[in-house]
């Protein structure tokens, strides 16, 4: 353990001594970036839009599977419906301790249906904005 945070602080070390000389030998060599260099960079920092457009699909994909599954029935793995019968069961049997951590995470589990429904109808508004800006999108 000593020699892996001495191996740490060595290469940590030699990190700082090549950056400060690196950042040094770099205001020496290049000239100030022009206004038109800054600007593209700045177009770079945007809001992540295209990516977002691109993984649209599969983010709708997967809150509709997660949907599906949290409103399934008694037999689906996952469901509101299974937990509230594993509730009762526990409560039937006299385990009060296990009924009220399961009944916790059934008030979570519930929670997480409009939290989902809300996101998948703000992923639809998304993906409709990116359908009308699809050309307008830079790269």
């Amino acid at each position: 353990m000593r020699t892996r945070s001495i191996a740490l602080s060595s290469v940590a070390a030699a990190t700082a001594l090549l950056g400060v000389a690196g950042t040094a030998a770099a205001d020496s060599s290049t000239p100030a970036p022009s206004a038109s260099a800054s600007a593209s960079a700045k177009t770079r920092t945007g809001d992540g839009a295209q990516a977002l457009c691109k993984r649209a699909p599969k983010i709708d994909k997967r809150l509709h599977r997660a949907l599906h599954r949290l409103q399934g029935k008694a037999g689906v793995r996952g469901s509101v419906a299974r937990l509230e019968k594993r509730v009762e069961k526990a409560k039937a049997a006299g385990h009060t301790e296990i009924a009220t951590f399961l009944n916790h995470k059934l008030a979570h589990r519930k929670s997480l249906i409009p939290t989902l429904q809300q996101r998948q109808k703000d992923l639809a508004k998304v993906a409709t904005w990116c359908r009308s800006h699809q050309n307008t999108t830079s790269s």
